[in-house]
């Protein structure tokens, strides 16, 4: 899988980037994602968050992280077809950096294992997990303790 990275505050550590990196070609693995798909993660401020969190979901307020499927089919939407189908460009994940540092202090584990669970939920968002209601939740975050334990990112 294809990951593109763009920190807009200059504020992540490499290291937590090639954490994040791994965790999620790991995760793709487990999902049996294509090796060609390819996502983009930002890393942004509580403003920026805010604002977008407002624009797209109508909630005024900082978030976590939000997702953004390109896979999602539209009522109404062409349908590509042939063989000449270009690479599967799974979505967009954005994280708030401020977020991520409180939220390691509150749950009392590394910053690091913060930003690969922030990842690896919104990568799940992009390949349809959801947590609207009590089943999907369930699901969806035994999920992700289960890749995050497989994979070695415990909470510390």
């Amino acid at each position: 899988m294809i990951i593109e990275f763009i920190d807009q505050t200059n504020s992540v550590d490499e290291s937590y980037l090639n954490t994040i990196n791994e965790l999620l070609i790991f995760a793709a693995k487990q999902e049996n994602v294509s090796e060609q798909a390819e996502i983009s993660i930002s890393f942004v401020d509580d403003q920026t968050i805010q604002e977008i969190n407002r624009d797209y979901r109508g909630m005024n307020e900082p978030t976590d992280v939000i997702s953004f499927a390109l896979q999602e089919t539209v009522e109404g939407e062409v349908t590509i077809k042939g063989d000449q189908l270009p690479p599967l460009n799974l979505g967009d994940i954005v994280i708030s950096v401020e977020r991520t540092h409180e939220q390691a202090k509150t749950y009392e584990h590394s910053i690091k294992r913060e930003f690969g669970f922030l990842a690896l939920h919104g990568f799940l968002h992009l390949l349809g997990y959801d947590h609207i209601d009590y089943d999907q939740e369930q699901e969806m975050f035994k999920k992700q303790e289960d890749i995050l334990n497989a994979f070695g990112l415990l909470r510390e």
